[in-house]
Protein backbone atom coordinates (compact mmCIF):
# COMPACT_ATOMS: atom_id res chain seq x y z
CA UNK A 1 0.00 0.00 0.00
CA UNK A 2 1.49 3.69 -1.27
CA UNK A 3 1.64 5.60 2.11
CA UNK A 4 -0.64 9.08 1.49
CA UNK A 5 1.18 12.16 0.96
CA UNK A 6 2.10 15.31 3.23
CA UNK A 7 0.72 18.43 1.54
CA UNK A 8 2.70 21.44 3.69
CA UNK A 9 2.16 24.89 3.56
CA UNK A 10 5.63 27.11 3.78
CA UNK A 11 7.07 29.88 4.37
CA UNK A 12 9.67 30.34 1.58
CA UNK A 13 9.85 34.01 2.08
CA UNK A 14 9.97 36.72 4.92
CA UNK A 15 6.56 38.82 4.13
CA UNK A 16 7.63 42.75 3.62
CA UNK A 17 4.61 44.49 4.78
CA UNK A 18 1.28 42.84 3.74
CA UNK A 19 2.17 39.24 2.83
CA UNK A 20 1.19 37.82 -0.84
CA UNK A 21 0.98 34.45 -2.33
CA UNK A 22 4.67 34.14 -3.72
CA UNK A 23 5.84 33.97 0.18
CA UNK A 24 4.22 30.95 0.67
CA UNK A 25 4.28 27.60 -1.22
CA UNK A 26 1.94 24.70 -1.10
CA UNK A 27 4.02 21.56 -1.50
CA UNK A 28 3.91 17.36 -1.24
CA UNK A 29 6.80 15.45 0.66
CA UNK A 30 6.66 12.11 1.74
CA UNK A 31 4.42 11.18 5.73
CA UNK A 32 6.80 11.86 8.30
CA UNK A 33 8.72 9.60 10.34
CA UNK A 34 6.94 8.46 13.78
CA UNK A 35 9.39 10.06 16.47
CA UNK A 36 10.86 7.89 19.60
CA UNK A 37 8.01 8.17 22.16
CA UNK A 38 5.53 10.32 19.95
CA UNK A 39 2.97 10.88 17.40
CA UNK A 40 1.90 11.21 14.10
CA UNK A 41 -1.41 13.35 13.95
CA UNK A 42 -3.93 13.55 11.04
CA UNK A 43 -5.33 17.25 10.95
CA UNK A 44 -8.71 18.40 10.34
CA UNK A 45 -8.61 22.08 11.43
CA UNK A 46 -6.01 24.68 12.49
CA UNK A 47 -6.75 28.29 14.01
CA UNK A 48 -6.12 31.14 11.78
CA UNK A 49 -4.92 33.53 13.80
CA UNK A 50 -2.53 37.49 13.90
CA UNK A 51 -0.51 36.36 15.72
CA UNK A 52 1.06 34.49 12.58
CA UNK A 53 2.09 37.18 11.09
CA UNK A 54 4.49 38.49 13.49
CA UNK A 55 6.10 34.54 14.03
CA UNK A 56 6.90 35.29 9.88
CA UNK A 57 9.20 37.95 10.56
CA UNK A 58 12.87 37.60 11.34
CA UNK A 59 12.80 39.63 14.74
CA UNK A 60 12.67 38.71 18.57
CA UNK A 61 9.49 37.71 20.27
CA UNK A 62 7.74 35.48 22.40
CA UNK A 63 7.79 32.81 20.16
CA UNK A 64 10.75 31.88 17.87
CA UNK A 65 10.73 32.75 14.21
CA UNK A 66 9.00 30.05 11.52
CA UNK A 67 11.77 29.11 9.41
CA UNK A 68 12.10 29.67 6.04
CA UNK A 69 10.88 26.64 4.32
CA UNK A 70 9.22 25.12 6.79
CA UNK A 71 5.54 24.89 7.61
CA UNK A 72 3.80 28.05 9.21
CA UNK A 73 2.72 26.99 12.47
CA UNK A 74 -0.72 27.07 13.87
CA UNK A 75 -3.16 25.46 16.91
CA UNK A 76 -4.49 22.11 15.31
CA UNK A 77 -7.64 19.81 15.74
CA UNK A 78 -6.55 16.50 14.62
CA UNK A 79 -6.96 12.28 15.02
CA UNK A 80 -3.59 9.84 15.85
CA UNK A 81 -2.68 8.50 12.88
CA UNK A 82 0.24 6.49 14.36
CA UNK A 83 1.57 6.60 18.01
CA UNK A 84 4.62 5.21 20.04
CA UNK A 85 3.42 6.86 23.18
CA UNK A 86 0.93 4.84 25.18
CA UNK A 87 -0.92 7.78 26.38
CA UNK A 88 -2.56 8.32 22.74
CA UNK A 89 -3.98 5.49 20.76
CA UNK A 90 -4.69 5.68 16.61
CA UNK A 91 -8.42 7.22 16.57
CA UNK A 92 -7.71 9.39 19.31
CA UNK A 93 -8.73 13.17 18.90
CA UNK A 94 -5.69 15.44 20.11
CA UNK A 95 -5.10 19.42 19.77
CA UNK A 96 -1.59 21.12 20.11
CA UNK A 97 0.59 23.29 18.62
CA UNK A 98 1.44 21.86 15.21
CA UNK A 99 1.50 23.54 11.92
CA UNK A 100 -0.70 24.22 8.61
CA UNK A 101 0.02 20.23 6.85
CA UNK A 102 -2.04 17.44 6.89
CA UNK A 103 0.45 15.21 9.13
CA UNK A 104 2.61 16.59 11.66
CA UNK A 105 4.98 14.93 13.48
CA UNK A 106 4.43 15.09 17.28
CA UNK A 107 7.94 14.83 19.59
CA UNK A 108 7.61 13.03 22.57
CA UNK A 109 6.76 16.11 25.20
CA UNK A 110 5.17 18.42 23.08
CA UNK A 111 2.03 20.42 24.01
CA UNK A 112 -0.91 17.76 22.83
CA UNK A 113 -3.48 16.68 24.80
CA UNK A 114 -7.01 14.71 24.13
CA UNK A 115 -10.02 15.92 23.27
CA UNK A 116 -13.51 14.85 24.06
CA UNK A 117 -14.94 14.85 20.67
CA UNK A 118 -18.45 13.78 21.92
CA UNK A 119 -18.69 16.36 25.10
CA UNK A 120 -19.25 18.91 21.98
CA UNK A 121 -21.59 19.85 19.22
CA UNK A 122 -18.72 20.39 16.75
CA UNK A 123 -15.22 19.76 17.15
CA UNK A 124 -14.25 23.18 16.03
CA UNK A 125 -15.50 24.59 19.37
CA UNK A 126 -11.96 23.44 20.96
CA UNK A 127 -10.29 26.22 18.51
CA UNK A 128 -13.38 28.69 19.17
CA UNK A 129 -15.21 28.77 23.00
CA UNK A 130 -12.69 26.25 24.44
CA UNK A 131 -9.78 27.42 22.33
CA UNK A 132 -6.44 29.72 22.25
CA UNK A 133 -9.32 33.17 21.54
CA UNK A 134 -11.05 32.18 24.65
CA UNK A 135 -8.16 31.28 26.88
CA UNK A 136 -6.83 35.18 25.93
CA UNK A 137 -10.23 36.25 26.54
CA UNK A 138 -10.77 34.23 29.83
CA UNK A 139 -7.53 35.28 31.96
CA UNK A 140 -6.44 38.56 30.23
CA UNK A 141 -10.08 40.51 31.22
CA UNK A 142 -10.61 38.32 34.66
CA UNK A 143 -6.90 37.36 35.39
CA UNK A 144 -5.19 40.94 34.05
CA UNK A 145 -7.66 43.56 33.83
CA UNK A 146 -9.79 42.05 36.87
CA UNK A 147 -13.02 43.72 36.08
CA UNK A 148 -15.50 44.52 38.83
CA UNK A 149 -19.20 45.44 38.67
CA UNK A 150 -20.26 48.60 37.55
CA UNK A 151 -16.84 49.40 35.40
CA UNK A 152 -16.91 50.20 32.03
CA UNK A 153 -14.94 48.43 29.40
CA UNK A 154 -13.82 49.10 25.91
CA UNK A 155 -12.93 46.05 23.51
CA UNK A 156 -11.03 46.80 20.33
CA UNK A 157 -11.33 44.60 17.52
CA UNK A 158 -14.49 43.72 19.17
CA UNK A 159 -16.05 41.27 16.23
CA UNK A 160 -13.46 38.96 16.38
CA UNK A 161 -12.35 35.61 17.54
CA UNK A 162 -11.31 36.95 20.66
CA UNK A 163 -12.97 40.58 21.24
CA UNK A 164 -16.11 39.14 21.26
CA UNK A 165 -15.87 36.68 24.31
CA UNK A 166 -14.35 39.43 25.76
CA UNK A 167 -17.21 41.54 25.70
CA UNK A 168 -19.48 39.10 26.83
CA UNK A 169 -17.21 37.77 30.11
CA UNK A 170 -17.41 41.36 31.09
CA UNK A 171 -21.34 41.35 30.66
CA UNK A 172 -21.62 38.24 32.49
CA UNK A 173 -19.18 39.86 35.77
CA UNK A 174 -21.75 42.95 35.80
CA UNK A 175 -19.44 45.46 33.59
CA UNK A 176 -20.43 47.92 30.64
CA UNK A 177 -19.41 47.28 27.34
CA UNK A 178 -18.11 49.22 24.62
CA UNK A 179 -17.09 47.40 21.44
CA UNK A 180 -15.07 49.28 18.04
CA UNK A 181 -15.52 47.29 14.83
CA UNK A 182 -15.02 47.83 11.10
CA UNK A 183 -18.14 48.47 9.35
CA UNK A 184 -22.13 48.95 10.34
CA UNK A 185 -22.46 45.27 10.03
CA UNK A 186 -20.02 44.36 12.09
CA UNK A 187 -20.93 46.97 14.85
CA UNK A 188 -24.81 45.85 14.39
CA UNK A 189 -23.67 42.31 15.81
CA UNK A 190 -21.63 43.22 18.80
CA UNK A 191 -24.99 44.59 19.90
CA UNK A 192 -27.74 41.97 18.80
CA UNK A 193 -25.40 39.09 18.85
CA UNK A 194 -22.49 39.46 21.48
CA UNK A 195 -24.42 42.06 24.00
CA UNK A 196 -22.43 44.80 24.02
CA UNK A 197 -23.47 48.41 25.05
CA UNK A 198 -22.51 50.25 22.81
CA UNK A 199 -20.72 49.87 19.63
CA UNK A 200 -18.50 52.39 17.12
CA UNK A 201 -17.10 52.22 13.64
CA UNK A 202 -13.91 53.10 13.63
CA UNK A 203 -13.51 53.39 9.37
CA UNK A 204 -12.85 56.77 8.07
CA UNK A 205 -12.22 58.34 11.13
CA UNK A 206 -9.31 60.09 12.53
CA UNK A 207 -7.98 59.90 15.67
CA UNK A 208 -9.98 63.28 17.37
CA UNK A 209 -12.73 62.01 15.61
CA UNK A 210 -12.94 58.60 17.40
CA UNK A 211 -11.72 59.73 20.54
CA UNK A 212 -15.12 62.25 20.69
CA UNK A 213 -17.07 59.13 20.09
CA UNK A 214 -15.99 56.67 22.68
CA UNK A 215 -16.09 60.39 25.24
CA UNK A 216 -20.16 60.18 24.27
CA UNK A 217 -20.66 56.70 25.29
CA UNK A 218 -18.07 56.48 28.01
CA UNK A 219 -17.98 60.01 30.01
CA UNK A 220 -16.81 59.06 33.09
CA UNK A 221 -13.98 57.39 31.22
CA UNK A 222 -12.90 53.67 30.73
CA UNK A 223 -11.85 51.66 33.57
CA UNK A 224 -10.21 48.80 31.28
CA UNK A 225 -8.99 48.73 27.97
CA UNK A 226 -8.67 45.62 26.13
CA UNK A 227 -6.75 46.69 23.12
CA UNK A 228 -6.17 44.39 19.99
CA UNK A 229 -5.92 46.68 17.47
CA UNK A 230 -3.35 49.51 17.95
CA UNK A 231 -2.62 52.12 15.61
CA UNK A 232 -4.79 54.92 15.44
CA UNK A 233 -7.78 52.97 17.13
CA UNK A 234 -5.44 52.69 20.44
CA UNK A 235 -4.57 56.01 20.27
CA UNK A 236 -7.98 57.47 20.52
CA UNK A 237 -8.93 55.47 23.65
CA UNK A 238 -6.13 56.28 25.30
CA UNK A 239 -7.80 59.52 25.38
CA UNK A 240 -10.21 58.36 27.23
CA UNK A 241 -8.59 56.78 29.92
CA UNK A 242 -10.11 57.06 33.68
CA UNK A 243 -7.51 57.55 36.48
CA UNK A 244 -5.82 54.13 37.33
CA UNK A 245 -6.98 52.21 33.98
CA UNK A 246 -6.38 48.53 32.93
CA UNK A 247 -4.82 48.40 29.54
CA UNK A 248 -4.64 44.38 28.40
CA UNK A 249 -2.41 44.57 25.69
CA UNK A 250 -3.51 41.36 23.42
CA UNK A 251 -2.31 42.54 20.00
CA UNK A 252 -1.61 45.31 17.51
CA UNK A 253 -2.76 44.15 14.35
CA UNK A 254 -3.10 46.97 12.36
CA UNK A 255 0.65 47.23 12.75
CA UNK A 256 1.39 43.70 11.37
CA UNK A 257 1.60 44.40 8.02
CA UNK A 258 3.01 47.88 8.29
CA UNK A 259 6.63 48.52 6.20
CA UNK A 260 6.93 50.79 9.44
CA UNK A 261 5.64 50.67 12.67
CA UNK A 262 4.82 54.02 14.15
CA UNK A 263 3.89 52.93 17.47
CA UNK A 264 1.25 54.73 20.09
CA UNK A 265 1.69 58.73 19.51
CA UNK A 266 -0.52 59.08 22.99
CA UNK A 267 1.00 56.75 25.45
CA UNK A 268 1.36 60.14 27.61
CA UNK A 269 -1.93 59.55 28.61
CA UNK A 270 -1.14 56.27 30.47
CA UNK A 271 1.11 58.45 32.86
CA UNK A 272 -1.37 61.41 33.23
CA UNK A 273 -4.03 58.97 34.39
CA UNK A 274 -1.84 56.30 36.77
CA UNK A 275 -2.55 53.77 34.39
CA UNK A 276 -1.36 50.37 33.94
CA UNK A 277 -0.59 48.34 30.52
CA UNK A 278 0.01 44.57 30.51
CA UNK A 279 0.99 42.15 27.81
CA UNK A 280 -1.33 39.21 27.13
CA UNK A 281 0.30 35.91 26.34
CA UNK A 282 -1.93 32.81 26.23
CA UNK A 283 1.00 30.51 26.33
CA UNK A 284 1.49 31.75 30.05
CA UNK A 285 -1.93 30.22 31.37
CA UNK A 286 -1.60 26.63 29.77
CA UNK A 287 -1.86 25.15 33.32
CA UNK A 288 -4.58 27.08 34.23
CA UNK A 289 -6.86 25.95 31.52
CA UNK A 290 -9.23 23.64 32.86
CA UNK A 291 -10.50 26.14 35.16
CA UNK A 292 -11.43 28.36 31.84
CA UNK A 293 -12.92 25.83 30.35
CA UNK A 294 -15.11 24.35 33.09
CA UNK A 295 -16.45 28.55 33.50
CA UNK A 296 -16.90 28.37 29.69
CA UNK A 297 -18.99 25.00 29.39
CA UNK A 298 -21.12 26.46 31.89
CA UNK A 299 -22.01 29.89 30.23
CA UNK A 300 -22.41 27.98 26.48
CA UNK A 301 -24.67 25.58 28.40
CA UNK A 302 -26.32 28.67 29.70
CA UNK A 303 -26.48 30.47 26.97
CA UNK A 304 -24.74 33.47 28.18
CA UNK A 305 -21.97 32.61 25.78
CA UNK A 306 -22.12 33.18 21.79
CA UNK A 307 -19.25 32.10 19.61
CA UNK A 308 -18.99 32.81 15.76
CA UNK A 309 -16.69 30.96 13.54
CA UNK A 310 -15.57 31.26 9.74
CA UNK A 311 -14.85 27.53 8.50
CA UNK A 312 -12.63 27.89 5.48
CA UNK A 313 -12.50 25.14 3.49
CA UNK A 314 -8.83 23.23 1.76
CA UNK A 315 -5.37 23.57 3.19
CA UNK A 316 -4.99 25.14 -0.40
CA UNK A 317 -7.05 28.44 0.28
CA UNK A 318 -4.82 28.67 3.44
CA UNK A 319 -3.54 31.55 2.37
CA UNK A 320 -6.63 33.65 1.71
CA UNK A 321 -8.29 32.18 4.65
CA UNK A 322 -5.56 33.23 6.66
CA UNK A 323 -5.89 36.97 5.12
CA UNK A 324 -9.54 37.24 5.79
CA UNK A 325 -7.94 38.56 9.19
CA UNK A 326 -6.63 41.37 8.34
CA UNK A 327 -8.98 42.65 5.43
CA UNK A 328 -11.98 42.18 8.18
CA UNK A 329 -13.69 39.48 5.62
CA UNK A 330 -13.92 37.15 8.91
CA UNK A 331 -17.04 36.72 10.83
CA UNK A 332 -16.11 35.30 14.32
CA UNK A 333 -12.75 32.63 15.25
CA UNK A 334 -11.11 32.21 11.43
CA UNK A 335 -10.32 28.35 11.02
CA UNK A 336 -8.83 26.35 8.49
CA UNK A 337 -10.28 22.57 7.75
CA UNK A 338 -7.92 20.66 6.46
CA UNK A 339 -9.51 17.39 6.45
Amino acid sequence: MIPPMNRRFLLVRRPLGIPVPDDFALVETAMPVLPPGGLIVRNHYASLDPAQRGWMDDAPSYMPPIPLGDAVRAATLGVVHASDNPAFAPGDWVRGAHALEDYSAVPAGSFTRSIDIDAVDRPTLYLSALGGNAMTAYFGLLDIAKPQPGETLLVTGAAGGVGSIVGQIAKIVGCRTIGIAGGAEKCDRLLRDFGFDAAIDYKGKAVAELAEEIRKVAPRGLDMLFENVGGTVMDAALLNLAQGARVVLCGLISEYNAPERIGIRNLWQVLVQRATIHGMIVADYIPRFAEATDDIRRWLAEGKLHVEEDVQDGLETAYPAFMRLFSGANRGKQILRIA
